[in-house]
């Protein structure tokens, strides 16, 4: 079977349905280059927290002149690979983004639960939704903001080492940002945390999951992210 049918009519197995609702998550999304994957590895060197790592039929890109590594950064998998995932079930959600997938495996949940430890992964809206569904007793879905635009337009810039391919890319990386920022917003279970400095970032993202968090702060952020929203749609 083709992997768009797969993947557009997966539903997860029960036992994996038993495992992810026994499992302790924190659910980590953000808009492109809000610095979530920094967030969640500090999180996991500093705190009780194991890493959720997603599988993406992508291949590996260079960040900062770096190339990503296969079980480090994400499971990178051919289309069929991925095809096999699901027929199997061993996937427990798969999401079409930006012209790949990603998605997570039963696995990786069975992993931190065998650790005692929160499984922390940084998935997409669409793979929170899924998850949040089917456990939303187990869940702490945070969504991560840059503190403004011009630094968040400025991080996406530096990740490119030619500005004709950050400019071919840059709407696409635009819309999808507003299409995020609009839906957290109307979702009632997100909390949000900006990141202007890294460890205050991680330390608050750290008490909203321990139950510790000032939650005044939210207010703060949800207002940054209407700020930052309606700049990028201004910027056309």
């Amino acid at each position: 079977m083709e992997i768009e049918n797969l993947a557009s009519n997966y539903q997860p197995s029960q036992a994996g349905i038993d495992v992810v609702r026994r499992s302790r998550m924190l659910l980590i999304a953000g808009i492109t280059s809000a610095g979530k994957g920094a967030v969640r590895d500090r999180l996991i060197d500093s705190y009780d927290y194991c890493r959720v790592i997603t599988h993406t039929t992508r291949p590996p890109r260079s960040n900062n002149g770096i190339l990503e590594r296969d079980g480090v950064e994400y499971h990178f998998v051919s289309l069929s690979q991925m095809a096999d995932l699901l027929f199997d079930h061993k996937m427990f959600e798969i999401n079409y983004f930006g012209g790949n997938y990603y998605g997570t495996s039963i696995d990786e949940f069975i992993k931190a639960g065998q650790l005692g430890k929160v499984a922390v992964s940084d998935i997409d809206i669409n793979g929170i939704a899924a998850i949040y569904n089917v456990a939303p007793d187990n869940v702490t879905a945070i969504f991560i903001v840059p503190p403004d635009y011009e630094v968040w337009k400025k991080r996406i810039e530096n990740r490119y080492n030619d500005i004709e391919l950050f400019k071919v890319d840059w709407d696409k990386r635009r819309n999808i940002a507003i299409n995020e920022l609009n839906h957290v917003l109307k979702t009632p279970y997100y909390h949000f945390v900006i990141n202007d400095n890294l460890d205050k970032a991680v330390s608050e993202v750290n008490d909203i999951v321990t139950g510790n968090y000032n939650y005044e702060k939210e207010e703060q952020a949800k207002l940054c992210i209407k700020d930052l929203l309606k700049a990028i749609e201004q910027d056309i």
